[in-house]
């Protein structure tokens, strides 16, 4: 059996506004489907550092939230995209400390370390997209 898309929400990510809104529904959504505290933590702060990043450095976009079903197991799909500058080295970005906008460097490796399931593909002059899955253990 596939993955099974159960629930779908989109969010503008704009503005700091947008990035709060964005939190919310994450961890609304966590709560609804039963994630520890700690869980739900995890995963909205990992939200947050993609959300921040999306609108900081890809000029805005959008989060594709899903609750997602693969067999008995239920998690969070977080799809962000934007059509920003894109990211030239990816290996070098998902290094801790590395930071293009004078950050402490954590949000990419950062929020990689706090989900099950990380994607980041990119290409300069096009955008980014970075995809997060967190399961319900």
């Amino acid at each position: 059996m596939g993955l099974i898309v159960v629930t779908l929400v989109r969010f503008d990510l704009r503005t700091d506004i947008d990035v709060v809104a964005a939190r919310r529904g994450v961890s609304d959504c966590a709560q609804a489907l039963g994630f520890s505290v700690l869980d739900r933590t995890k995963v909205v702060t990992a939200a947050s550092e993609i959300a921040r990043n999306t609108v900081v450095h890809g000029q805005g976009g959008e989060l594709l939230l899903e609750v997602v079903r693969d067999g008995i197991r239920d998690g969070l799909r977080l799809t962000f995209n934007d059509a920003g500058p894109g990211i030239a080295d990816m290996t070098l970005a998902l290094e801790d400390g590395y930071s293009t906008g004078g950050g402490m460097g954590l949000g990419l490796p950062g929020a990689r370390r706090l989900v099950h399931e990380f994607e980041l593909a990119s290409t300069v002059g096009t955008g980014t997209r970075v995809t997060l899955v967190r399961w319900k253990p």
